[in-house]
This record gives structure tokens, C-alpha cells and sequence, in this order.
């Protein structure tokens, strides 16, 4: 009789991100909680400090000023060489002068509010600097009410922000645990940002508002991906063996690597966006822009994972039902390590070498020490 053909077997799936989401591999980002919020607490004193000692660079928009025009044969002096000519005019403190180039024909110089007189000394020391004439170089006064009125739109625009986010998350999960993780992780990239900025020293423009709450965008869909991953692997535990920390846990392994790819996608042409405002086109709306979403990008994956989630957990595992429960699970697998131990020491003491001798619930248990088991 002819013997039939081997069906070719499918190659069992192999790599990194699998044995991360099959549980083969798997890192306590819950478990070590304590780690990233001692790390968090960190950031965030650093961030505070350089608002206080440092404080924020605002731009002209804000605190309000002399925006000059002029129209000029850019090089790579041009900058050095007009901040320099405008510091020396005459009008005093414009020190903090800022000038950057516009395309290949133009400067735009921002200073300080100025008086008629002292807008006409500045005006034409540019128009001197430059070679061009008086007329040519226009100029605009900005005041500082309008400056108020943007910070003040801004801060309302983040109030409505977060208290939408924090409906929509309750309502799409049932959980207002959930809502407060969001939010605390939120307010951890927004301060943690803004510090970046005071240390840095960037101006702080209307497109670094933009920035930063694009970035609360992106954080709350980082963070809703991995709460909706907890969602799943926390159904129905009453019945199971798994605490709620755990199912956490392995939702953020399931999601680890889909959550660094996203990042680093995001991450390069921001970056790339970064490098040609600072370093190509001098300070301006691309370098405020880039750098709060850099940074934003970055800390808001990072929170998502390493904040919301533990938070989450940790609030979870207070609740009466949720307590019970762990400590339920943590009494099973006590007794099944203490019954481990005590039939292999019979089996040995039998010279029995078969797994198939022990009972199937003892065999699908890890053995732990009962204290780690305790303490967990």
C-alpha cells in the first residue's frame, strides 16, 4: 500500500514581538511600578525647576513687541549680523532681540514693545544693515492683550480637552478609572514638555501650542490602544487565575512593540521637521512646532505605558472584589507549590521521573515561594 504524503507542516511563528504577545516573554512594567513613578517624579522636578529658574521663553505673540520686515540677501552671517546692529542702535534693553530669516530674501527681526522714536532708530539701523531702504522695511506692533488673549484661549481649549477625554473614555469603557489614569498621564507630557522648553530655551509661539495639544492627541490613542488590550485580557476574571495587575501586564507586552514602531514612525519626520527649523532655518514656527512634538511624542508613549497603565492597575487592585480575588488566586498558588513540592518529593523518594504523575492542576502552576507569593 502506497504510503500517503506528509502533510508540510506550517512553520510555528517565531520572533520577539510574538513571544511578547503570546506571553513567552514577558517584562513587569506593572510589577515595577514604583521604578517609573520615582523616574516620572524625577522628570517632573527637573521640569519645574527650569519653569522657576529659567521660566518660559515667550515669543512676541505673547508677550507682545515690534515685528521689523526687511528685505536682505540672506548668508550665514545675515542673523549675527542684524541682531548685532539692532543691540547697538540705541534704544536700550533689546538684548532679547530675536531675528530669523525668511526664505532666501527676507529678515524679520522681533524686539521688545518700542516707542514711536525708538521704532524709527531700529527701523533704520535695519534698513542701514541690510541695504535696504527706510520704506522697504515694514513693521507691525503687536500688543501684549493679544498675547493674553491667546494664552487665555489656549488654556480653555486644554480645559474642554481633558474633560472631553475624560467622558469619552468613561463612557467607551465603563470606568472612570480609567478617565483619571488618561488624564494624570496627560498632565505628565504636558509639564514634562513645557519643562523641556524652559530648559531648552525655544520661544514659546502659537504654533507651540498647536504642538502640544497634537501631542495630547497622540498620547490618548496611545493610551486608549493599551487600556482597550486591558479591557480584554481583564474580562471575566472572577474566573480565572490571573490577577488583574497581571492581565495589565500583558496587555502592555501585547502592545509594546506595536506602541515603539508607532513611535518611531511618528517620531522621524518630526525630528526631521526639528533639525531643519533649528539648524536650517533658524528659530521660527517649525522649530517651536518640532520641538513640542518631539518631545511630546515620545514622553506621551512613554506614559502610556509606563503610567497609565501601572496607575490603572494599582487603583484596580484596591477595590474590594478586585483584592479578593488576587488574594484568592495567591492562596491557589500556594497550596499548589506546597502540593508540588510534596509530590515530587514522593516521587523521588518512589523513583517516579514522570511529569504525568503529578496532578494536571499542580503541573500548569508555576512553583513559588510562598513568601514572594505573599508579598505579591
Amino acid at each position: 500500500m502506497a504510503e500517503l504524503p506528509e502533510t508540510p507542516r506550517t512553520p510555528a511563528r517565531t520572533g520577539f514581538a510574538h513571544a511578547l504577545y503570546t506571553g513567552a516573554i514577558s517584562y513587569s512594567f506593572v510589577g515595577r511600578r514604583k521604578v517609573w513613578y520615582i523616574l516620572s517624579a524625577v522628570m517632573i522636578l527637573i521640569s519645574v525647576g527650569g519653569l522657576l529658574v529659567r521660566g518660559l521663553n515667550l515669543g512676541i505673540d505673547f508677550r507682545g513687541g515690534v515685528a521689523f520686515n526687511a528685505p536682505v540677501a540672506v548668508n550665514s552671517s545675515t542673523i549675527d549680523t542684524v541682531r548685532q546692529a539692532v543691540v547697538s542702535s540705541g534704544p536700550g534693553d533689546l538684548d532679547g532681540t530675536e531675528v530669523v530669516t525668511v526664505g532666501t530674501g527676507h529678515v524679520r527681526v522681533q524686539t521688545r514693545p518700542l516707542s514711536p522714536s525708538e521704532t524709527t532708530t531700529v527701523r533704520q539701523a535695519i534698513a542701514r544693515v541690510t541695504g535696504a531702504q527706510a520704506d522697504a522695511v515694514t513693521y507691525t506692533n503687536v500688543g501684549s492683550q493679544w498675547g493674553r488673549q491667546i494664552t487665555q484661549k489656549g488654556l480653555q481649549a486644554l480645559a474642554v480637552f481633558l474633560a472631553l477625554v475624560m467622558i469619552l473614555i468613561w463612557v467607551y469603557f465603563r470606568d472612570w478609572r480609567m478617565s483619571v489614569s488618561a488624564i494624570v498621564a496627560m498632565l505628565h507630557d504636558i509639564v514634562i514638555t513645557v519643562g523641556v522648553y524652559a530648559l531648552v530655551g525655544f520661544t514659546v509661539t502659537p504654533s507651540t501650542l498647536i504642538g502640544v495639544l497634537t501631542i495630547l492627541g497622540y498620547s490618548l490613542y496611545d493610551t486608549v490602544v493599551v487600556f482597550d488590550k486591558v479591557r480584554e485580557n481583564t474580562a471575566g476574571l472572577a474566573g480565572t487565575d490571573v490577577t488583574y495587575s497581571e492581565g495589565a501586564n500583558r496587555a502592555v507586552n501585547q502592545v509594546l512593540v506595536r506602541s515603539i514602531n508607532t513611535t518611531i514612525i511618528g517620531v522621524l519626520p518630526v525630528a526631521a521637521l526639528l533639525f531643519g527649523g533649528a539648524f536650517l532655518l533658524g528659530s521660527g514656527p517649525l522649530e517651536d512646532l518640532g520641538l513640542a512634538l518631539f518631545v511630546g511624542m515620545i514622553i506621551g508613549a512613554y506614559s502610556s505605558i509606563f503610567i497609565a497603565t501601572p496607575l490603572l492597575a494599582q487603583m484596580r487592585e484596591r477595590e474590594p472584589e478586585v483584592r479578593k480575588h488576587t488574594e484568592a488566586v495567591l492562596r491557589r498558588r500556594e497550596r499548589a507549590a506546597e502540593e508540588g513540592l510534596r509530590v515530587s518529593a514522593e516521587t523521588v523518594a518512589t523513583g517516579s521521573t514522570e511529569l504525568t504523575d503529578l496532578p494536571a492542576t499542580i503541573r500548569s502552576q508555576p512553583v513559588r515561594n510562598s513568601r514572594s507569593a505573599r508579598q505579591k
